[in-house]
């Protein structure tokens, strides 16, 4: 139900133009913030335009469009009550056959961009006791073969989300990481908008049952049995009579904005 309260509350969502971006914040809009919509391409704002989402044009790598985003926001009288860093890029291939310009790539979208945009928001969190939500991954805490890059940005999103939450949970900001496997976009909007509206929210939310799964039996296990469990998770998403891991190809996923 939405309340007078949340109507007077911002939300910025990265990753928007699709997707799971897309998901989240037609929810929280629905719920009655105002979401600020974050999309690269001017044909994603008119697509994804409507009532409660205003688009603004963010390529979280490009530091002159962070620096926009942080102005609307301080210029804006209401209080931002929650950043949900969820821009990405998915790139699959071998250790040994990415090219270090992709590496580097995979790490300045999925890691060093939700840290420059935390940076800029974080003193109108802090005015207005917001929370920082940051979308990992299920690779962030177990990585697969042929996500080096990937898991290992997500790896490190991880650890800065714990740092970040120890440094300002005393000053009134909460950080809550969501955890997604394989599932469906809408059920993932439902358990961001449950980490960006519950009142005492946990650290982690995971969303999906592979996701809830692995993360459940992953401590349990050692690493030659989680290697055979996660061998078969990722074998159910390859096409039928592919195999497993192409020794020197990669594939480059679109940028999830």
């Amino acid at each position: 139900m939405t309340t007078s309260s949340e109507t007077r509350k911002l939300i910025v969502v990265t990753g928007a133009s699709r997707g799971m971006g897309a998901s989240a914040a037609r929810e929280l809009a629905r719920r009655g913030f105002h979401v600020l919509a974050g999309v690269r391409r001017d044909r994603d704002a008119d697509a994804i335009r409507s009532t409660g989402i205003e688009p603004v044009i963010l390529d979280i790598t490009e530091p002159e469009h962070v620096e926009a985003l942080s102005a609307r926001v301080t210029d804006d009288p209401c209080a931002l009550h929650a950043l949900v860093n969820n821009a990405g890029v998915q790139v699959n291939a071998p250790v040994e056959a990415l090219p270090m310009a992709e590496w580097r790539r995979v790490f300045e979208v999925n890691l060093f961009g939700h840290i420059a945009v935390t940076q800029a928001l974080l003193p109108a969190l802090l005015r207005g006791k917001g929370r920082v939500v940051n979308i990992s991954s299920i690779g962030g805490k177990y990585a697969m073969a042929t996500y080096g890059a990937y898991a290992g940005a997500k790896f490190a999103l991880e650890a800065v989300s714990d740092s970040l939450r120890r440094e300002v949970a005393p000053l009134g900001v909460q950080v809550v990481v969501v955890v997604p496997g394989g599932v469906r976009t809408e059920i993932a909007a439902r358990v961001i908008a449950k980490a960006v509206t519950t009142r005492r929210p946990r650290t982690r939310y995971t969303a999906g049952r592979d996701a809830a799964l692995i993360m459940r039996l992953g401590p349990m296990l050692s690493d030659r049995t989680l290697d055979r469990v996660l061998a078969a998770n990722l074998r159910r998403h390859h096409p039928k009579g592919a195999t497993a891991v192409a020794p020197r190809g990669c594939r480059v996923g679109q940028a999830r904005s």
